[in-house]
């Protein structure tokens, strides 16, 4: 199945985990793909692996001129651009305060959800002409209370951005949308034995793997989500409906 024949997708944080996935998914299916990422090397061997025309392009999504830069090397490389995924960004806590100060606080923002804004921004314009669709990388930490507070209200305001820029933009033609992951086994886990022991919480018993996530993202950036704009998809594991399978 090819949705995104003719298609340019621009994915961020995509030399790894659930943004590499993601760039193989949309390539898979006929996209040309900017892989941008702070990890340049690593963007140009996923590019030599996408069997597709790509880009690496290096992308620091907490600063304006280079996503603008990173943006714009793209569309000059394929003279349009139809969907944006956000997925660079992770939680830089380490550890759990209900007040971490206010530098921490500050610094997840701008990385989660300004650097959201900045590649929106940055991509928009373009996004307009070819009626595309964005794709921001949520958490289920934004939906429920699971803590590290300062991680889990960035991504949660991601969520009121995108029910506001959908009813914007919805005239245009343009989607936003959100996947609110759960635990899905990246390189941010350094401990297998981690993974294994979060199985249990969830009632499909295994935790997410980056290609679940990716064809999430797939969904919502194809024609066959024309119809949805403004929502966060939780892709969870079943994880949010609630702590029955865990005391039957």
């Amino acid at each position: 199945m090819k949705r995104f024949e003719g298609k340019v997708a621009f994915v961020t944080g995509a030399a790894h985990g659930i943004g590499r996935a993601t760039a193989v998914r949309l390539a898979a299916e006929g996209a040309s793909v900017a892989v941008a990422d702070v990890d340049l090397a690593a963007a140009e061997q996923v590019v030599a692996e996408l069997g597709v025309p790509g880009i690496a392009v290096e992308c620091d999504i907490t600063s304006r001129a280079s996503v603008d830069a990173a943006v714009a090397a793209t569309v000059e490389r394929f003279g349009r651009l139809d969907v944006l995924v956000q997925v660079a960004g992770h939680n830089l806590a380490n550890r759990e305060a209900v007040e971490p100060g206010d530098a921490q606080w500050t610094k997840q923002y701008d990385f989660t959800f300004t650097g959201a804004v900045r590649c929106i921004e940055a991509a928009l314009p373009h996004l307009v002409p070819t009626e595309g669709a964005v794709v921001l990388i949520g958490s289920i930490s934004g939906v429920v209370a699971l803590g590290t507070n300062p991680y889990a209200a960035a991504k949660a305001a991601l969520s009121s951005l995108v029910r506001n820029l959908a009813a914007d933009h919805g005239p245009s033609g343009v989607r936003f949308n959100i996947v609110a992951p759960a635990t899905v086994a990246t390189r941010a886990f350094k401990d297998p034995q981690v993974l294994e022991e979060l199985k249990a919480i969830y009632p499909l018993r295994r935790v997410g793997q980056p290609d679940d996530v990716a064809a999430a993202v797939a969904f919502l950036a194809s024609a066959d989500a024309a119809w949805i704009t403004g929502i966060t998809l939780p892709v969870e594991g079943g994880l949010t409906t609630g702590p029955g399978h865990l005391i039957s």
